[in-house]
Parts: structure tokens; C-alpha cells; sequence
């Protein structure tokens, strides 16, 4: 049975919340909030593909307003605890806030794109060494990059590092963020991925 959050938990959940969903994941996910009986596993679905939106619901359902015995990683399992109602609040509360340019949505399509094909290529090679449990590989795939767009979203230059640190293959993407911006987007996932309340392991 579902246990629907209260608006203020809500709000007081969604802080720290930065990396913007895909606008078309929250087109498709409005479609099925429309629908006269919305699926949970098709919303399920939908949210897993997007960084943003699972690091959401997961800090949703891993709060002290459900006080789980461990740390979920499904988003499904994440879905039916909360409650359609509930997890529509948060994806728009999310759409909301996001409100990205157009430039913004060109520059990100690249990282959403490969989060995504990185989540389902670590699943695939979960089973094929016979690793359990596989969401917990597909998770470390979504989220392997997540403080890039927190870094694109902070630094005006960043693409500009960026092509600094590929133009240079002998030395690792973070040493060149770390020589011009003093951090680099490993650190910044590592705390976005603490504030989400994801496993330790993950």
C-alpha cells in the first residue's frame, strides 16, 4: 500500500535536487499522468531513464518519511511505496524548477543520452558476470556522471574545459577540472549521489 507524502515533505525532500530532467521524459511522463488509470510500472519506467528524476524519487523513498530497513534502488519498488499521486507532485515540482533554455537542453542531450545507454550496458554486463543485484549496476551506470551537468550548470566555461581535458588523452578529465576549477564532476557527483541517498556500494 502506497504512502503518500505531505507537500511540505515534498519541498523539504526536493532541496539539493539540481541535475535538470530530460524534457522529453517529463512529456512522457505527463502523458501518463493523463491517463484516466496511470500505470506505475510505465512511470517507473519512464523515471528510471532519466538521472535527475530516479536520483529524485530514490531520495524520496530512502527518507526518514519511510524509514526503510536498507536503502532502496529500485524505482519501481520506489513508485508503489510512494504512490502515483505522490510521485506526480515531485516530477512537476521538478519540471518546475528546471525551466531550461534551449541551449541548456543542447548541451545536455549528449550526457542523458549516455547515462542512459551506460545504465543499460552495465545491466547487460551485471548478468553476463552474474552480478546481483542488477539494479544496482544499472543505477552505478546512471548516475557514473552526474556532476556534469551540475559543473555545466555552475561553470560558464566548462566546455571549454572539457575540450581542454580531451585534447589531452594522456591525463584524466578530473586533473584538468581540478587544475582550473578546483574541483572536478567525480567529487560533485559523489556529494549529489550522498544528498540522493543512494548505497554506499553504489
Amino acid at each position: 500500500m502506497a504512502h503518500p507524502l505531505t507537500d511540505q515533505q515534498i519541498s523539504d525532500i526536493m532541496q539539493g535536487i539540481r541535475v535538470p530532467p530530460q524534457p522529453q521524459v517529463l512529456v512522457d511522463l505527463q502523458m501518463e499522468q493523463m491517463c484516466p488509470d496511470p500505470d506505475p510500472l510505465s512511470i517507473a519506467k519512464l523515471i528510471s531513464q532519466d538521472v535527475g528524476l530516479t536520483g529524485a524519487i530514490l531520495k524520496v523513498v530512502n527518507s526518514a518519511a519511510y524509514s526503510l530497513s536498507s536503502p532502496s534502488t529500485s524505482v519501481e519498488h520506489a513508485v508503489n511505496l510512494i504512490g502515483i499521486d505522490s510521485v506526480i507532485n515531485v516530477i512537476n515540482g521538478l519540471a518546475i524548477r528546471s525551466e531550461l533554455s534551449d541551449a541548456n537542453i543542447l548541451q545536455l542531450n549528449r550526457f542523458w543520452d549516455t547515462a542512459t545507454d551506460i545504465a543499460n550496458i552495465s545491466v547487460d554486463i551485471a548478468r553476463t558476470i552474474n552480478f546481483e543485484p542488477t539494479d544496482w549496476a544499472y543505477m552505478l551506470g546512471l548516475f557514473h556522471n552526474c556532476g556534469i551537468p551540475l559543473m555545466m550548470m555552475r561553470f560558464d566555461n566548462y566546455f571549454d574545459v572539457m575540450e581542454e581535458s580531451y585534447a589531452h588523452p594522456d591525463r584524466r578529465v578530473v586533473d584538468t577540472e581540478n587544475a582550473i576549477l578546483n574541483t572536478n564532476h567525480a567529487v560533485i557527483g559523489y556529494y549529489t549521489a550522498k544528498s540522493w541517498r543512494v548505497p554506499k556500494p553504489i
